[in-house]
């Protein structure tokens, strides 16, 4: 029998073990990007598209560029492979107590706005219809939460110190979606729960019906369509979705460019499924056929980024010399 003193030790090793065992087989996680058919959907679509684009390239070529050494080798991939693992256990016990989620933010409201409202009493089930256009409403909610997020972490000097974790990487390989900084990550989830909550909450309160989104293998439906491309923003083959398409939708290769260490690509492609976000404040820029540009931060800083201390905590001693630095008389 264990003793009373050990139980939070013994908890603390199933919680760990749980989190591990959830990360070493996300291929069969519905909701990972490296769930294997959207890993199957990365390798067909690019290799597809680069045998399009590169019509009597031998096949030796594409996996020597996109399988090589060079590529998932490097040491900016091999510190993604570990980070992956180690975040996958740090993040969900350190900072998921901090997190909350669009439905209690819907709850919360409910209860806030009761007494000047009155109680929510839905009258049933939504239809068809209603479940349709909500699982749309929802879904641009996210994204736009998405965007919202990722532009404060662009825009504002000091969570930029955070979110050079994930444009330190100097190649990408899918595991490089995974290479964010706690800070960015709880950011990103704020976000996105306040604006996918307010809508929840708005949705049900003009209906007056319980709504909830259409799912596939237990993934929001649209979340499920995107994820089978989302893994090619993250890997090298060029892939564009032609001048009027980008305008609506994030390309891989749009993507890409937003990780340039260019100086003229900094800050572009916001996005991450809607293109039109970025359209509206000015972001947007359309990929070019055969365009060259290094990945990474571009600041001096490229491959100094290699080690999992230095990805945690060196954002930190950043945060704090731009928070304390006086300005220039």
């Amino acid at each position: 029998m264990t003793p009373e003193w050990a139980l939070p030790l013994q908890q603390a090793f199933i919680t760990f073990f749980n989190y591990l065992f959830k990360a070493c087989t996300a291929f069969l996680q519905y909701d990972s990007p490296l769930f294997w058919p959207f890993l199957v959907s990365t390798l067909v679509i690019g290799a597809v598209a680069w045998r399009i684009a590169s019509s009597g390239a031998s096949w030796r070529e594409f996996y020597h560029r996109y399988f090589g050494r060079a590529l998932w080798w490097h040491p900016s991939a091999r510190v993604d492979y570990l980070y992956y693992v180690v975040n996958a256990v740090f993040f969900p016990v350190v900072v998921g107590p901090a997190l909350f989620t669009g439905a209690m933010i819907s709850g919360w409201l409910d209860k806030l706005l009761a007494p000047w409202i009155g109680p929510f009493a839905p009258a049933g089930e939504a239809g068809f219809a209603l479940r349709v256009i909500y699982t749309v409403v929802s879904f641009i909610a996210y994204d736009l939460g998405r965007f919202v997020a990722h532009s404060a972490q662009h825009d504002i000097p000091l969570l930029f110190e955070f979110h050079k974790v994930h444009h330190s990487a100097e190649v990408l390989t899918p595991f490089t979606a995974f290479r964010s900084h706690p800070v960015d990550l709880a950011l990103m989830a704020w976000s996105t729960a306040l604006l996918t909550g307010l809508t929840t909450w708005g949705f049900q309160r003009i209906t007056g019906v319980s709504v909830s989104y259409y799912t596939f293998l237990q993934l929001q439906v649209l979340l499920w369509a995107f994820s089978l491309t989302d893994n090619l923003k993250h890997w090298q083959v060029w892939i564009s979705y032609g001048p009027f398409l980008n305008r609506w939708l994030i390309s891989p290769a749009q993507h890409q460019l937003h990780h340039s260490a260019e100086a003229r690509h900094f800050g572009i492609n916001r996005g991450f499924e809607i293109a039109v976000w970025d359209r509206l404040y000015g972001t947007l820029v359309q990929p070019q056929r055969g365009e060259t540009f290094r990945m990474g931060l571009g600041d001096g800083t490229d491959g100094n980024w290699h080690s999992i201390a230095r990805i945690y905590f060196w954002p930190f001693g950043l945060f704090w010399r731009r928070l304390l630095r006086r300005p220039a008389a």
